[in-house]
């Protein structure tokens, strides 16, 4: 068992930022390094978060003897390369959602961590977070009956798009950015589902900026959303055959939550540590003591089925990368 868990950052945007001041509060973790395509970025954000080492190449960082896990951080189409060196040089490696830009690359992901014998894990911190782990566990044992419907977006109105957010090259677009979260919920909810409708409208990089959905399932829809140009409530719904469960606003990342049963509305409030990485932080510590390649709660096989997903839905809508083929 590691005595303190050495964290390298690969990338330094807003959510490397959050991730780090999360990663104080976890028992056992020390941000050894952070890395970024500049000295300066990088020592800029050393300075911020009190860390040891800064890097003007992400290879640098992968290649530290001291850092026992990275935390990959970059644009969408650098978590292939730089999730597989990593693993490759003997790191343990938690890779931001989407995993990468489809369901091949997260194939050769995959491999990388079983034959280097590394755990490897997309950060879906949702799938940690404490509210939405009693939204699953009260939906599993049956409390709303059987679900029939769920309703989820994430859509925000942005004004200023970083240069990322519509840049074909790093894999831009609202589906990939904010879709994956509404696909994730009705996955974890109602799993595959057996067809899928979508449409999109696109900036003129070719990027989604907003995409619409529709999951059929034998018994069962679910109808969701992304956007960068329109915001929404940003709530999420499941309703079920005995009554429903209203994930409250930023849904995602959510504090509490409501169940409507027998004309009663109760209320329940699970407020996180943190922003609420520290969950998928603890995560990969827990699975790492253990010996475990992959998390038991989100596997590699759920990655791939996610992926697998949004790359269906690319293809009803007609969104292609550059480097998809790679």
């Amino acid at each position: 068992m590691i005595e303190v868990y050495n964290w390298g950052i690969l990338g330094t945007g807003s959510i490397a930022n959050q991730f780090a001041n999360d990663l104080k509060l976890v028992e056992k973790a020390k941000i050894k390094a952070v890395a970024s395509k500049t000295q300066s970025r990088a020592k800029s954000f050393a300075d911020q978060h009190q860390v040891e080492k800064a890097y003007g190449t992400y290879e640098a960082l992968i290649e530290d003897p001291e850092v026992d896990i990275v935390y990959v951080a970059t644009p969408h189409d650098a978590h292939q390369y730089l999730s597989i060196k990593a693993l490759t040089q003997g790191k343990h490696v938690l890779c931001e959602k989407p995993i990468a830009l489809n369901r091949l690359q997260a194939l050769s992901m995959i491999k990388a961590s079983q034959d280097n014998k590394k755990f490897f894990m997309e950060a879906f911190w949702t799938r940690f977070n404490p509210t939405f782990n009693e939204v699953l566990h009260k939906v599993n044992i049956g409390f709303i009956g059987e679900v029939k419907y769920v309703n989820a977006d994430f859509a925000m109105n942005i004004s200023n798009y970083k240069s990322r957010m519509l840049n074909m090259e790093n894999g831009g677009g609202s589906l990939l950015d904010m879709g994956v979260y509404p696909v994730f919920l009705a996955y974890m909810l109602l799993g595959k589902p057996k067809d899928i409708l979508a449409k999109a409208n696109f900036a003129d990089s070719g990027a989604d900026i907003q995409t619409s959905m529709v999951f059929q399932y034998d018994n069962a829809q679910a109808v969701l959303h992304s956007s960068f140009v329109a915001a929404s409530n940003m709530t999420a719904t499941i309703s079920g055959s005995l009554g429903r469960i209203n994930l409250h606003p930023v849904w995602h990342e959510a504090q509490s939550y409501d169940i409507i049963k027998n004309n009663n509305r109760v209320n329940y409030a699970f407020p996180t540590k943190g922003k609420g990485f520290t969950y998928e932080i603890e995560e990969c510590h827990r699975c790492i003591n253990l010996g475990m390649i992959e998390s038991d709660q989100w596997s590699h096989q759920n990655s791939l089925d996610l992926i697998g997903m949004i790359d269906q839905i690319r293809a009803k809508i007609g969104l292609v990368y550059p480097d998809d083929d790679q």
